[in-house]
């Protein structure tokens, strides 16, 4: 799978994959797949950003609202699960990714909100970028042996061992966490899809890597007087 770059943009893509407007069932991380499957720009605004979840995750602010998330993380909630004619199902008995409803609001309460300036967020394909482009953040697709050279590559230039953070949040909420780590004067890589409820969108050895633009640069830079040219390496790329 390659990349996928995020783009704050004013400008939508002509034939860019979008949501119906007001749709609120769509799942942002299963576009950002399309987008480096198919190498389709897909684009979101504030009317078409599928589940809150995933407003959220895109940066629009706090997309919840009144949508009981703490319920459907933890426990569930029957009377409204009836409200919403979904008994039965997953909003009924939860999805106890958190073991209370008071934990899974103190997880949202911890996220760090974005609200964006800008009217669009575009994802747009690795092959299709330009030199014009100026992502906030590249997202890896990436199989064991790939995410190792990541991490390894993201900490070349610091010597800090802490240059990887692995924040638990829906699929699509890495791109919150990068955009938070993109204004840290060293910014961290962000570990991602660990949404239980969303990994049946990509191959069961794929993890993503969010990388703040600064620090892809600083990785970049770094490609040719590193490991990656050596035989070490040379092993693993062989077997990919």
């Amino acid at each position: 799978m390659q990349p996928v770059a995020i783009l704050l943009t004013n400008n939508k893509p002509d034939d860019g994959l979008h949501f119906k407007e007001g749709s609120r069932t769509g799942c942002v991380a299963s576009m950002l797949v399309t987008a480096s499957k198919k190498n389709r720009q897909a684009y979101f605004d504030r009317n078409s950003f599928g589940c809150p979840g995933g407003g959220t995750g895109l940066g629009f602010g706090d997309c919840y609202g009144r949508f009981p998330i703490d319920s459907l993380l933890s426990t569930g909630n029957k009377e409204m699960a009836k409200q919403m004619g979904r008994e039965g199902s997953f909003m009924e008995h939860g999805e106890r990714f958190y073991k209370t409803p008071e934990l899974a609001k103190k997880w949202v309460d911890s996220l760090p909100m974005r609200d964006v300036s800008e009217k669009y967020i575009v994802f747009k394909p690795w092959e299709q970028l330009t030199e014009n482009d100026t992502p906030e953040l590249i997202v890896f697709f990436t199989n064991a042996d790939q995410l190792s050279a990541l991490v390894v590559m993201a900490d070349y230039n610091r010597g800090t061992n802490q240059s990887i953070t692995a924040p638990f949040g829906a699929a699509c909420q890495s791109i919150l966490f990068g955009y938070a780590e993109a204004k840290k004067e060293s910014p961290k890589a962000v570990l991602g899809f660990f949404d239980i409820s969303q990994r049946h969108a990509v191959d069961k050895d794929i993890l993503t890597l969010t990388v703040p633009f600064s620090l892809f640069k600083e990785m970049e830079a770094g490609v040719e007087s590193s490991f990656l040219r050596l035989h070490a390496w040379k092993k693993l790329e062989d077997r990919q």
